[in-house]
């Protein structure tokens, strides 16, 4: 497996432009199942994740076809027909929101054979909220053998549906199904996250009909079809705040370009608490510092617009050698702190007591061989890299490299010191 060897010590000093968000990415790919006619992509990330679901995709029946266009790297989707409504779990329990297919399937084609995605690193992160949604529009729902078996012959009906707690997958793969539905349906205690904006407008350019999104209310009002449409995905703010972050931990100066600052807001405003600069520009923003030490600053994670859950081992991360003492508290997964004992590794000086860390800063840190527990965990051990003295080598990065897009490119042409090692042992710079 490959390996990333960061060699701490170098600010970072460049500009850095920002994917397509995943997030957003792989449920406007689902969105292709809705109809007959291409859905054209742009300002399309290259993941890991996206290649999943384009391999899933195309067993039920989507042509995927990715290019270079003149708006940047594209993915033309078409579905002339549904020529399969099974989606096995060698492809589902690769990536978890592959499921988000099983909506659209049943809205199209009226069945659909979905596996369950199985479990998940980070806590538990249950579908139930996705078939009590499928099932209010009217299919049959059957659970078998770890498959989900969904039927609507005659088609989605209108409903109102009313979910218990906020879930961004939940809200996403409701209005994926209920586009097609006969009649008026209305997502009530909805997800407020920008993907589910940048979904709706995705949805409205193929002739959907949604309002609400980005609210606790959703409304659609079903339409008997959709047509094709071209749509430029959303800037990813997930990765934009974690280079943030690694130019907060770096020192130097930082342009983050084709970003919308106004998405981490939550982050920003800590990043300057803790005595970095942040200046907005017309495209991005640019985050420096000029080699003081950081202040520790608390957070607590909480759905958009607070401070994001996929946001956080990063900033552990930056107060490992922050001056002073930080509390960390994660809200929304209840096994999220699996990056504090790799970055302990390091020489962080961390405490875990439930969903709370206290986070003691170190004068400084030392490389040391760590291991990428999950996606953003990866991320947040080669920002540690950065600073800590001597070589980093972290393993495991096949979680990285589900959500970061050319990380060791975007670093090292910013003055990084980092270096991917091919499996067999040969580095690639």
């Amino acid at each position: 497996m490959d390996r990333i060897a960061i060699i701490g010590g170098a600010q970072l000093n460049g500009t850095i432009p920002v994917s397509g968000a995943k997030n957003s990415a792989i449920k406007l790919m689902a969105a292709s199942l809705l109809t007959d006619e291409p859905l054209r992509l742009t300002n399309m990330p290259r993941l890991a994740d996206t290649r999943f679901l384009g391999k899933l995709l195309t067993r039920l029946g989507v042509q995927v076809t990715e290019s270079d266009g003149p708006d940047g790297q594209q993915t033309l989707l078409h579905a002339p027909e549904i020529t399969s409504g099974f989606a096995p779990y060698d492809l589902v329990r690769q990536m978890r929101a592959s499921f988000n297919v099983l909506g659209p399937l049943v809205a199209r084609s009226g069945q659909a054979k979905v596996s369950l995605p199985g479990g998940c690193t980070i806590g538990a992160r249950p579908v139930d909220l996705h078939l009590q949604a499928i099932e209010a529009l009217g299919a049959k729902i059957d659970l078998h053998e770890g498959y989900v078996y969904a039927q609507a012959p005659r088609g989605l009906k209108g409903a109102e549906i009313r979910f218990p707690f906020v879930s961004v997958g939940a809200t996403e793969h409701a209005m994926l199904a209920a586009v097609l539905a006969d009649g008026v349906s209305v997502i009530h205690n909805a997800a407020c996250e920008p993907e589910l904006v940048d979904l709706q407008e995705c949805l409205n350019a193929m002739g959907a009909k949604v309002e609400g999104a980005g609210t606790p209310t959703v409304t659609i009002t079903g339409v008997p079809r959709l047509h094709g449409a071209t749509h430029a995905v959303i800037p990813d703010r997930i990765e934009m705040g974690t280079y943030a972050v690694a130019a907060a931990m770096a020192g130097g100066e930082v342009r983050l370009s084709n970003a919308r600052p106004g998405l981490i807001d939550a982050l920003l405003d800590k990043l300057k608490e803790a005595g970095a600069g942040v200046e907005e520009t017309a495209d991005g923003c640019i985050i420096r510092r000029n080699g003081q030490r950081l202040s520790a600053v608390d957070i607590e994670t909480a759905p958009f617009p607070g401070f994001a859950t996929d946001l956080q081992a990063q900033f552990m991360a930056l107060m490992t050698t922050a001056k002073g003492e930080s509390r960390i508290r994660e809200t929304i997964f209840e096994n999220r702190f699996m990056h504090a004992p790799e970055l302990m590794r390091l020489g962080a000086d961390i405490s875990v007591s439930g969903g709370e860390a206290r986070v003691r800063g170190v004068e400084r840190l030392e490389g040391a061989e760590v291991m990428a527990t999950d996606l953003r965990a990866s991320v947040s051990l080669v920002i540690a890299g950065l600073v800590a003295r001597g070589e980093t080598t972290v393993s495991r990065i096949y979680h990285l490299d589900r959500g970061f897009e050319r990380l060791e490119e975007k670093l090292g042409a910013c003055g990084a010191q980092v270096r991917r090692i091919k499996g067999d042992g040969e580095a690639e710079l």
